[in-house]
């Protein structure tokens, strides 16, 4: 809506000093909208580079406190951990991510048990860590299976926010799992912990690096264009954001887009 009329409105009034400016701007990004990635590993005092992530490590759990301290310092609100699982602990299920004491279980109770609430912390919720083909859910016949891998989601995000996890982070692509995670967490108390859903995730070359620093890229079989999106569709990415809130996520993430 336009109101006002030249000259006795000009927007340009507002915009003549820097502290007026500021005043008035509708977008501002600062620290308080990032959240930083955190790489971890089995290992003590390990600090590990990533060959397609120069100036990127993984961390060993008993090196995460100089991280934090850092992030804390630069009031960066949030990390996210992402873990490195030794190959003998992955299988064809994916199992290590229901272990209580995985690396992402270990990384949560040494931080609450340092940090408190100091920083937030979201976890992913997805088995392609744990897998050895790779993927994101339950593999059958070269296809990831939708209903039988939220049931393990479902698992797995418990486990988490058992932890103490502040926000769960399905990053799968499963139809319906935001619904059904929702619904198990208000069920078992956890009303409180927030889920952030990759509700629009393509299926990206983007993930190269990423996938290297988790140690999924080499496993990998295929591709994951039958639950990841296509980045054509923009109306198709619209609909699964709005399904992931009337589901019940609490905020939505769009992801990277290029073609394979």
């Amino acid at each position: 809506m336009i109101t006002g009329k030249f000259p006795n409105l000009r927007l340009r009034r507002s915009r003549k000093y820097d502290w007026s400016r500021r005043l008035v701007e509708e977008n501002n990004l600062s620290t308080n909208d990032l959240i930083l990635p955190i790489f971890i590993k089995d290992g003590k005092n390990l600090k590990q580079s990533i060959k397609t992530m120069p100036g990127v490590y993984r961390y060993s759990v008993n090196r995460l406190g100089e991280v934090i301290t850092k992030a804390i310092k630069n009031q960066i609100p949030m990390i996210a951990l992402f873990p490195s699982t030794d190959e003998k602990n992955k299988n064809f299920i994916g199992s290590e991510a229901l272990n209580e004491d995985n690396l992402v279980c270990k990384a949560i109770r040494f931080i609450k048990k340092r940090f408190k609430n100091d920083i937030g912390i979201m976890c992913d919720v997805a088995l392609d860590p744990y897998t050895t083909h790779g993927h994101d859910g339950l593999l059958k016949s070269g296809y990831v299976l939708n209903d039988e891998t939220i049931n393990i989601l479902i698992k797995q995000s418990l486990l988490q926010a058992q932890m103490g996890c502040d926000v769960l982070a399905p990053s799968d692509m499963m139809d319906g799992r935001i619904g059904k995670i929702r619904k198990a967490l208000d069920k078992e108390g956890k009303e409180m912990v927030q889920i952030l859903s990759y509700a629009v995730k393509y299926a990206s070359s983007f993930y190269g690096p990423f996938r290297d620093a988790v140690g999924s890229k080499k496993n990998l079989k295929g591709n994951k264009k039958s639950y990841q999106m296509d980045f054509r569709n923009n109306f198709e990415a619209l609909r699964e954001v709005a399904l992931d809130i009337k589901e019940g996520a609490d905020v939505v993430m769009v992801n990277q887009v290029c073609r394979i």
